[in-house]
């Protein structure tokens, strides 16, 4: 249960880079990838081939993919150079960098990725449960440089409308629980009357 919790939040870090990114970082962050990431990412966000990936669709295939792995997979294909990068620079501590480590390599990150790029790079480490990831979380949460925006209060989906027919479902369920009411009370009245008759005998 605490895995899953933890996975959870993770997966909420994740969430919130993405959120933080403006569109047009989005898309200069699309533009710059391999053809081969590129058709990951059309895979996953259900793109024709011959047609760009906007925003939009990243942004509705995440939403969508919490809970499917989609959210996590393109965060692990938009921010893979990104990591390459962090990996390359850290050397021999990149399996398990301190946090002045991870600190001391963020400012070139940025200047070459962006910012945004970055805090994704990040929170997608931090879904795939590497060994740093409780340093990354509290550089996500607290670092100057990188923490994240607060949370929006949004509502998961959309609040939908009633159904036209939601007022005369609701009736029929009324007249079932007075009509069970009813049959209760009859039943409850059998038994007293069939107890009432077994006293007097």
């Amino acid at each position: 249960m605490n895995q899953t919790k933890a996975h959870i939040a993770a997966l909420s870090l994740l969430d919130r880079a993405l959120l933080a990114m403006t569109d047009d970082e989005v898309v200069a962050l699309l533009a710059g990838l391999p053809d081969d990431h590129t058709s990951a990412i059309k895979r996953i966000c259900d793109v024709r081939d011959d047609d760009a990936v906007s925003a939009d669709a990243v942004r509705t295939s995440a939403h969508k993919g919490r809970l499917n792995g989609d959210l996590q997979r393109l965060g692990v294909v938009m921010s893979d150079a990104c990591l390459a990068d962090c990996v390359e620079q850290l050397g021999e501590s990149a399996d398990m960098p301190t946090e002045d480590e991870l600190v001391g390599v963020m400012p070139g990150l940025i200047e070459r990725h962006g910012l945004g790029t970055v805090r994704l790079m990040l929170a997608a480490t931090v879904v795939g449960e590497a060994p740093v990831s409780a340093t990354i979380v509290g550089l996500l949460k607290h670092d100057d440089t990188v923490k994240l925006p607060p949370a929006e209060m949004k509502p998961l989906a959309p609040l939908l409308a009633p159904k036209p027919d939601d007022a005369e479902r609701l009736a029929l369920k009324a007249a079932r629980k007075e009509r069970k009411a009813a049959e209760q009370a009859e039943a409850k009245l059998r038994r007293d009357q069939v107890a009432r008759a077994r006293n007097r005998a």
